[in-house]
């Protein structure tokens, strides 16, 4: 992979951001963001295992998912104490996906303010994602193809980001949001996939408190190096492009999916994986043309 270092700053402007980040489609991370709120101190495995500690949550791994099955399903159930004295406690790949801080934990919502940055966030779903020292989240990039602000907090984390230019070069799997399950960002198999390679990204290292914008479509693969949490703010699609090619995501390429994999099971997910493999064959080919 070709890895660049991502735009960092410790302070913005909006202007400056909408005109060189927002409407060029361009990630950029912002040191030591979140230390400018009031409640700053209270984000913290502490202030969460305190006010949540009795909800139980549903916990995956760094397992891909079960091709048998047509929707995902969590490895586990934990209350939330639990979980955190088990992710601090020793190494472990157990993650919180999509914890609606909303629908879970509203007192949160006083603690932080929405970035000053002229991006319409969607305040119904701030969510927040948890996770121990060995896991992490296969490369993907969001259904809804929103851009969204990127806030982390507690331990260091590594995130790989790469445009929708580099599809093919990432091994994408055909109507899904993904890259196929067995290839490895932290050790990549480069004779197995070549064409890796030759994607270039960006390589960023997040400590707590940093905020990272990601644009709407970005490709994004997760490894916490430590225990740790982050918060994502949604914002939907301003684009009218981008805004049908999200209802096309949603609502014809996710359910046409799940139906395959109801019916076929385990072949449909076998044939994707080998026409993902195809394709970024026919362009690694072309790239040398």
């Amino acid at each position: 992979m070709i890895l660049e270092n991502v735009d960092t700053v410790t302070d913005i402007s909006k202007e400056d951001f909408q005109k060189n980040y927002f409407k060029r489609h361009k990630p950029l991370l912002i040191k030591n963001f979140a230390s400018r709120w009031d409640a700053f101190d209270q984000w913290n495995f502490d202030f969460i295992r305190e006010k949540a500690g009795d909800q139980e949550v549903p916990l995956y791994d760094n397992k891909p998912a079960d091709a048998s099955k047509s929707s995902d399903a969590p490895v586990t159930h934990m209350k939330m104490r639990d979980y955190i004295d088990t992710i601090t406690s020793k190494p472990s790949d157990l993650r919180i996906f999509f914890y609606i801080i909303t629908d879970r934990l509203p007192e949160l919502l006083k603690n932080f303010t929405y970035p000053d940055l002229g991006m319409k966030f969607f305040k119904r779903l701030p969510t927040l994602f948890f996770g121990g020292s060995e896991a992490h989240v296969l490369m993907h990039y969001d259904v809804d193809l929103g851009d969204f602000i990127h806030i982390h907090f507690q331990g260091k984390k590594r995130i790989l980001l790469f445009d929708q230019k580099q599809s093919a070069f990432l091994y994408k799997v055909p109507l899904s949001v993904h890259t196929v399950y067995d290839l490895d960002y932290e050790n990549p198999d480069y004779e197995k996939f070549p064409a890796l390679k030759h994607a270039k990204g960006f390589e960023i290292f997040m400590e707590h408190g940093d905020a990272l914008f990601i644009p709407g479509g970005f490709w994004h693969f997760n490894r916490y190096l430590e225990p740790g949490f982050s918060m994502s703010l949604r914002a939907l699609p301003h684009r009218p492009g981008v805004f049908f090619n999200m209802l096309y995501h949603v609502f014809i390429m996710r359910y046409t999916d799940k139906l395959m994999r109801r019916i076929f099971k385990a072949r449909w997910v076998n044939y994707k994986q080998q026409w993902a493999h195809q394709k970024s064959s026919e362009a690694l080919k072309k790239h040398f043309i």
